[in-house]
């Protein structure tokens, strides 16, 4: 699978890189991290990330999939139905049969495809209700890759990813060190070699959280994310209304731009006395 030059991302906030925040306010994201371990060493590698927060499956399948079969590229990543299946009442073996229409249709094209399942959502108190869901739709998963020829990363298994550190506030999205960690896993699966390891334990947390810091959080969480979120779905509206792809077209993979140091200027004596 090594020698990939050129990548097309296709999904939703996942795989937008919601919440792993650029300083400019976009977002970077394990996909972005990926392209970047990808790029290593190959002038000519391409990337394109499709993927837009909020949207539902079919949308993924309608507007995506399209552009990424046309596209042809070397890969496809592809996590899409999270949001489908956390509506009350979602019908997730049809989920799974959608997903498994464009999964086909990418591999009848000769394109590889990497797939990702849902994690688990034990740790997230108020959102472990939906872990089985998540977890019959896992079992759809592992056998659409395998009726396919798609490769999986198994983000339920990634023990990492069962800490509330690896979670941003809303629950709903990963944090930066999650998104590192789903990157090298990625590459892993690819076979190929990466520095860093995303088993990497999580530092020892000084003081364990209280039972009744947590109901509180599991308060300020319903009022802050949930209740929008569910406000949202009411009134048919989406996340990513208005919103355009960060990388629409293949195009080279520019380096990511750390946040510059201050500089400290000196002041003139004669502006201090002023002062």
């Amino acid at each position: 699978m090594y020698g990939i030059d050129s990548y097309v991302a296709i999904g939703d906030s996942f795989t937008e890189g919601l919440n792993d925040a650029l300083p400019d306010g976009s977002f970077r994201g394990w996909a972005d991290r990926l392209a970047e371990i990808l790029a290593a060493g190959r002038p000519d590698f391409r990337y394109a990330n499709l993927s837009l927060r909020g949207k539902m499956l079919d949308e993924i399948m309608d507007e995506q999939l399209p552009i990424a079969l046309e596209l042809k590229p070397d890969l496809v990543t592809l996590c899409a139905g999270g949001n489908d299946i956390i509506v009350p009442g979602a019908d997730v073996d049809a989920v799974a049969e959608r997903l498994e229409e464009g999964v086909a249709k990418l591999r009848e094209a000769g394109i590889p495809v990497l797939m990702f399942n849902g994690p688990d959502t034990k740790v997230l108190s108020v959102m472990s209700v939906l872990r089985g869901k998540v977890a019959i739709y896992n079992t759809h998963l592992w056998a659409i890759a395998e009726r396919h020829g798609a490769r999986m990363v198994d983000l339920w298994a990634m023990t990492p990813l069962h800490d509330r550190r690896a979670w941003s506030d809303d629950r709903l999205h990963f944090s930066p060190d999650a998104h590192r960690r789903i990157a090298l896993k990625s590459a892993e699966v690819l076979g190929i070699p990466v520095e860093g390891d995303w088993r990497e334990p999580w530092p020892v947390e000084a003081v364990p959280s209280r039972w009744i810091d947590s109901r509180r959080s599991d308060l300020t969480w319903t009022k802050v994310h949930l209740l929008p979120w569910i406000r949202r779905q009411l009134r048919g509206e989406s996340m990513g209304d208005g919103l355009s792809p960060k990388r629409p077209q293949l195009a080279p993979l520019a380096p990511v731009t750390p946040l510059a140091p201050l500089e400290v200027l000196e002041v003139p004596d004669n502006a201090q006395q002023a002062s």
